[in-house]
């Protein structure tokens, strides 16, 4: 959806992957974002940065969004990889145009559970970009739990974006229940979200269109 109050080169760029994604449109089928909630800790902060990533994919025309909260899924620990593949998530992932993962940083790193979760479906990410979105306490806004999952997400299959959002303190940009209280967040998602939906765009046409064999 076009802003009525953005300054004419941010117009410029709307109108731009507007454009590709209504030519990316040819099956007329909403481009399918998910957000991955990558933690399952008790009163976790990134919750809320989960959901408002939700609400802003939602603000936009051809796009879909769903919230999938690994605290939600039902995996065994006794096995991994593809032997313990969820249909739910597996359906939702084949039919992603891209993911949004959003990620605390534990320890330099980010949780086994997500990496758990990831690591059930391979096929279903190949060729499909992915943003990542840092959530830490201190100062670095998940800076260090990015690059440890950037080699991760290209062995999986999936494309890295070079656009990241870093939520810094985010126990100060988040009230107790969820309200955004520093705004300036949203123009740093704008952008990453412009880059994301210009990826999801054209791959989905290359993968629908160009044969690799």
């Amino acid at each position: 959806m076009l802003s009525l109050n953005a300054s004419p080169s941010s117009l410029t760029e709307e109108v731009r992957i507007a454009d590709v994604v209504r030519t990316s449109m040819n099956s007329n089928r909403p481009l399918f974002i998910p957000v991955i909630l990558g933690t399952v800790r008790v009163g976790r902060m990134s919750q809320h940065v989960a959901r408002l990533m939700c609400g802003e994919i939602d603000k936009r025309a051809g796009v879909e969004t769903e919230l999938i909260d690994i605290a939600q899924m039902p995996l065994p620990i006794s096995d991994a990889g593809e032997a313990i593949k969820n249909a739910d998530f597996a359906a939702k992932m084949e039919r992603a145009d891209t993911l949004v993962i959003v990620s605390p940083e534990y320890n330099h790193g980010y949780s086994g559970l997500l990496k758990h979760v990831l690591d059930s479906c391979l096929k279903e990410y190949i060729h499909k970009p992915v943003g990542i979105v840092g959530v830490s306490a201190g100062p670095f806004g998940g800076t260090r739990v990015i690059q440890n999952l950037l080699p991760v997400m290209r062995e999986l299959g999936l494309v890295t974006i070079f656009w990241d959002v870093n939520f810094s303190s985010v126990q100060n940009v988040f009230s107790s229940d969820g309200l955004l209280l520093d705004t300036s967040y949203i123009r740093r998602i704008e952008k990453f979200l412009n880059e994301l939906v210009w990826m999801a765009a054209t791959l989905r046409y290359g993968r629908e269109q160009i044969s690799l064999g």
